[in-house]
């Protein structure tokens, strides 16, 4: 088949999105078919030698109307081309496919709000949005993307996106494909990882008997590292307990709060890591208290690394644990008390160990080869009726 695939930037150190599509290129060219990226800019050593590229030149401007020029920069391209299926991700339309791996902006406006700890603050944060013309424009384009007379066929990467676009967009729902977000475990495998977990842990100062939870995120607000020092802050401190914080090289506005709750011994934090792998080797489980996350790729290379993992009902991903068995979810991560019995939890290790082998089975479960099975069969569904068509 020749497939498009659109999306502003594919620099996979980024992670995310720009991860996925990357992983989808290069098993699209593996298998044959010839693939085409629309996109702004990206990482041409990151991505299969054969890949068709097309650069799309959108003049830069407010951070608000970004979207909308390279929405109609795709739309233009797409006009004279004659692919056999067209996906995009994000903020664009006109595609035969979207997959909005980043979910609604609708819904992502509302759960932001919960980051704030209190109804007050909540309150000005709405007040906020209905001054920026970000979210103005945002939201507007959502609208176009989804409510126009063409109307693609839409993947999401869980059933709580689902409930999102049956709440907000009804008009669609009957539309929608759940096609759980998915990594490739082998990119997890290692036979020296006993080696790198002690050197990782040796440079982070992690004593062996220590139990080391594994926090990782470039939005730290939003994913919910503030109410996770609060509950670490209510840890017995009989549990010999250490947390790593890896993401944004700007964490001195954590480090601070750390040290004001008096916990900034229990907390190493680590900056930015372009390859997390070690990280995860070094842990013995990762929490991911996020306010809002589709389905969190973070949570699924931790569950490949045999990590059990703590996260929030916010949490797409949530979707595939058994609580007590390879994880835990918790309602809400700003109740400091019940987080911080979580997380003492997984300081019982024999109950931690038997945990991390679920975890990794799980992990298998949730592979990139089913995922791509369904995709490449509903590529070829809408190839087909574009051919009778």
């Amino acid at each position: 088949m020749d497939i498009a695939l659109c999306y502003e930037s594919v620099l996979p150190a980024r992670g995310g999105c720009e991860t996925y599509i990357s992983d989808l290129a290069r098993r699209l060219v593996r298998d044959g078919h010839s693939v085409h990226l629309y996109a702004c800019r990206w990482d041409e050593k990151a991505l299969p030698a054969s890949l068709n590229y097309h650069r799309l030149d959108v003049p830069k401007g407010p951070r608000f109307l970004r979207p909308w020029r390279f929405a109609r920069a795709v739309e233009s391209a797409l006009a004279t081309s004659h692919h056999d299926v067209t996906m995009g991700f994000d903020k664009t339309w006109g595609q035969d496919v979207l997959y909005p791996q980043g979910g609604l902006h609708v819904a992502s406006a509302e759960h932001n709000r919960r980051k704030f700890p209190n109804a007050l603050t909540r309150a000005f944060a709405s007040l906020g949005k209905c001054i920026d013309p970000a979210a103005w424009s945002f939201a507007k384009l959502e609208r176009r993307q989804y409510l126009s007379d063409h109307r693609p066929q839409i993947i999401v990467n869980s059933q709580m996106v689902r409930r999102h676009f049956q709440h907000f967009y009804p008009q669609v729902a009957g539309n929608i494909r759940v096609l759980y977000s998915s990594i490739d475990p082998g990119r997890f495998h290692a036979d020296d990882r006993m080696r790198i977990r002690a050197d990782e842990r040796a440079t982070w100062g992690i004593r062996d008997e220590e139990t080391l939870g594994l926090f990782v995120a470039m939005n730290y607000r939003l994913k919910g590292l503030a109410p996770l020092l609060n509950a670490v802050a209510r840890m017995p401190r009989t549990s010999p307990f250490k947390l790593a914080v890896v993401g944004h090289p700007k964490f001195q506005r954590y480090e601070r709060q750390a040290k004001r709750l008096g916990i900034l011994d229990r907390v190493k934090f680590v900056g930015f890591r372009a390859e997390p792998k070690s990280a995860y080797f070094a842990a013995d489980f990762l929490v991911h208290p996020t306010f809002y996350d589709p389905c969190s790729l973070v949570v699924l290379e931790a569950l490949a690394c045999g990590l059990p993992i703590i996260t929030s009902r916010f949490n797409g991903a949530s979707e595939f644990l058994t609580p007590g068995i390879d994880g835990f979810v918790i309602d809400d991560p700003h109740n400091a008390s019940e987080f911080g019995n979580v997380l003492a939890k997984m300081c019982d290790v024999p109950r931690r160990l038997e945990m991390a082998t679920a975890a990794r089975q799980t992990g298998q479960r949730w592979t990139f080869d089913e995922h791509y099975r369904q995709l490449l069969s509903l590529f070829g569904e809408i190839a087909a009726k574009k051919l009778a068509a």
